[in-house]
């Protein structure tokens, strides 16, 4: 694409003054990995690619399922059955066919998480269990790796950015993980499509703010209320 055509795609972007020239050049430089290409990672990745992010990393093993579609809105009727990474590898190139996406079949875990999360600038964590959520932190914290997290439920969300310029991380919060068939979740207690694309694009922004060298608040969380529409924002 000539050095124009990218100008106009990317000028709403431009045009920001915080944001310029530079940040998109930065933009179209960043590799990010987003593990899980479920109802976090749909808008995140949507919206990663849209800016232009030069490399997008997707981790997932799942398939698509009906279910899925009410919040997954980068997979559609056609593809229930085929993997998401696939799902997602043709979304993003229907998008914007300049952006490297790279899909990982594979389950994070203990044997490749190095391998993995080693090859990106910024991890997003959109995964649906806290031992893949646990062991990904630690891992950013052991590769010095700024992590951007983010989980839903019902109505619920919460956003927050770790180990970001020597900022805290999950274990500062949560010493400790539960046990995952204690906790409750999507499958069990359902969400509101619309969530998922809400705390989805706030992480998102969040992410495209880190790329650009953009201030975003450290050792906070936000708590997002979308039944009584409260946002509160918690200092750890």
């Amino acid at each position: 694409m000539q050095q124009e055509d990218l100008f106009k795609r990317y000028s709403r972007q431009i045009f920001i003054d915080e944001i310029g020239l530079e940040g998109q050049k930065k933009i179209m430089a960043s590799k990010v990995l987003v593990i899980g290409a479920g109802g976090l990672g749909s808008p995140v990745i949507q919206y990663l690619a849209a800016a232009g992010v030069g490399t997008i990393g997707v981790a997932d093993f799942d398939h698509v399922e009906l279910h899925n579609l009410n919040r997954q809105i980068i997979h559609t009727e056609k593809e229930v059955g085929t993997l998401k990474i696939k799902s997602a590898e043709r979304f993003v190139n229907n998008l914007n066919h300049q952006v490297n996406v790279i899909g990982i079949e594979q389950k994070i875990d203990v044997s490749n998480i190095l391998e993995v999360l080693s090859q990106y600038d910024i991890i997003v964590d959109g995964s649906d269990n806290f031992s893949t959520r646990y062991l990904v932190n630690d891992t950013c914290v052991a590769l010095d790796k700024t992590l951007v997290y983010g989980s839903i439920l019902g109505f619920s969300g919460q956003v927050v950015v770790f180990n970001h310029q020597g900022s805290k991380n999950l274990r500062d919060i949560f010493p400790e993980p539960p046990y995952d068939e204690d906790m409750p979740d999507c499958d069990s207690l359902g969400v509101l499509g619309a969530l998922p694309g809400i705390v989805g694009s706030m992480m998102a922004l969040q992410t495209l703010k880190i790329i650009t060298n953009l201030p975003v608040n450290l050792n906070q969380l936000t708590l997002i209320d979308t039944l009584n529409w409260r946002f509160q924002t918690l200092d750890f």
